[in-house]
């Protein structure tokens, strides 16, 4: 999409020195809210207010398998994928060798499997950091790639075990990225996990990231993906969410300055609204998984396109829901949902 405005002479941009584990430059942009100190930041609750989410936590915490699978089977039997990956992706950060052993314990298991492999994705990218490639040592690297295939080997054996799931093939576009197997690769594990589950928003999400600039693809492939799937959507789908999340990724990647014209750009905030209005804004949308992904992606999206009547109506929904993406491509997710939140309620209220 051109949009001329973002053709204005650059500005020198503060950015972290690095890249995001999953997503754009660790730590974002250079935070330019007003008075960020004033506003008291909202902690990120990686349970997002679910609680069987937080019982699966608990469980994984205490290394305790039979209570995370009384939780993971049933979703699995009933086929919501959308809601097994997402319950995957929120325990794959807890550290310990429990998740990573599983595969020693429960070697037929494909569920056990699923877990492991989206623990040793996660572990792989800890290694690596969130810094720039050269600032990220050989030995990091080795490691990096060391345990992303062993990630591959436990999902491609889980994918064998249970060729119905898209559990797998939602973990395999996340290491396909880091092992640079490239777009042909990762689109094709994409439409293996979509012929299994049509409308998963989270391997839309990871396909999405494939296609950015900052991993080989490029802005128009990225966009034309995004429209593409909101367009296959039915009202009240979540992938409206991936038109949201293709705009702050285009928005990331641009200089300070022109980043500002580009989201502010009517054309840019006449898509934001069709998305939103077809999707968080539709009677129909129910997640399976969370609301607050797509509530929140889309907040920060008009809250920098300066639309805080939308913004503000979500950040009512939204509540203490914070989510570390995309907040964290702005600064410290904690404090720059805050100043968010504090910035469009004050809109409102005049």
């Amino acid at each position: 999409m051109a949009v001329a405005a973002v053709a204005a002479a650059s500005i020198v941009r503060g950015l972290a020195k690095g890249y995001g584990t999953r997503g754009g430059r660790a730590g974002g942009k250079a935070g330019r809210a007003s008075q960020p100190d004033a506003v008291k930041p909202v902690p990120i609750d990686r349970s997002h207010g679910d609680p069987e989410l937080a019982a699966l936590r608990q469980a994984a915490r205490v290394a305790d398998w039979p209570g995370m699978e009384a939780i993971l089977r049933p979703v699995r039997e009933r086929g919501d994928f959308e809601r097994l990956t997402f319950l995957i992706g929120n325990v794959e950060d807890l550290g310990g060798d429990f998740l990573l052993k599983l595969p020693e314990q429960l070697p037929g298991d494909p569920l056990a499997l699923s877990v492991a492999g989206a623990r040793h994705s996660a572990w792989a990218w800890e290694a690596r950091t969130g810094y720039r490639a050269s600032q990220v040592s050989e030995e990091q690297f080795r490691v990096f790639h060391e345990r992303l295939r062993v990630a591959e080997e436990y999902l491609y054996t889980a994918a064998e075990l249970d060729p119905a799931s898209a559990a797998p093939w939602h973990t395999l576009c996340v290491t396909s990225r880091g092992l640079e197997h490239g777009a042909d690769i990762t689109r094709r594990r994409f439409e293996a996990g979509i012929r299994r589950a049509p409308g998963h928003v989270g391997l839309h999400r990871q396909m999405l990231q494939q296609l950015c600039a900052k991993w080989g693809g490029s802005h128009e492939e990225m966009h034309a993906f995004a429209a593409q799937a909101f367009a296959d959507a039915p009202p009240g789908s979540g992938l409206g969410e991936i038109v949201a999340q293709a705009h702050l990724e285009h928005w990331l990647d641009l200089e300070q300055g022109p980043d500002d014209l580009y989201i502010r750009h009517a054309e840019v905030l006449g898509e934001l609204r069709r998305a939103a209005k077809a999707s968080v804004f539709h009677p129909a949308f129910a997640p399976t998984s969370s609301p607050y992904t797509a509530l929140n992606a889309f907040a920060m999206a008009f809250w920098l396109a300066d639309d805080k009547e939308a913004a503000g109506r979500l950040f009512e929904r939204i509540g203490d829901h914070a989510t570390k993406a995309p907040w964290r491509y702005r600064g410290d997710p904690e404090r720059v949902f805050a100043v968010a939140r504090q910035d469009c309620v004050k809109k409102r209220k005049k």
